[in-house]
């Protein structure tokens, strides 16, 4: 597996934009942190951040995406893990060369935090193995410097 790479690209308007990336198994990930200031109350404690997925299979063969497994760590170094078949209700089939993407969201109690985890995918042969999903920063827009 190779270690875990951010990019940052600007956005039209001017918005700094991460990305960060894993590949393992021919099958890389890319995740698009966000945070959601009209989601959240930051006097009551309240910071949501949405999360853009890429899953591009860059294999021969398709996989399917059988679970996941989240490590969520907030600002205050709370733990939490988060595990379920799918993704968004989906256990997709990627094709070769194909991508499939989903947005989801985690509220957090602090303005700073991260998650990382892996997918757990088969391949058509039936074997399973465990892709990772590189460590991303969650945090409040000129939070950190």
């Amino acid at each position: 597996m190779k270690k875990p790479r951010m990019a940052t690209r600007t956005a039209p308007a001017g918005i700094i934009i991460n990305m960060f990336t894993a590949l393992t198994h021919d099958i890389r990930v890319t995740a698009t942190p966000n945070f959601e200031s009209d989601q959240s109350d930051p006097d009551g404690g309240l910071f949501v951040f949405s999360y853009k997925i890429d899953i591009v299979n860059e294999g021969r063969a398709p996989v399917q995406l059988l679970s996941r497994y989240w490590i969520i760590i907030d600002g205050d170094g709370r733990k939490e893990e988060v595990q379920g078949p799918g993704v968004i209700g989906q256990q997709p089939v990627i094709p070769s060369g194909s991508r499939y993407s989903y947005s989801s969201f985690c509220p957090l109690p602090t303005e700073v935090g991260s998650m990382r985890g892996t997918y757990r995918m088969r391949a058509e042969n039936g074997e399973e193995f465990d892709v990772a999903i590189p460590t991303f920063t969650l945090a409040v827009p000129n939070v950190l410097q």
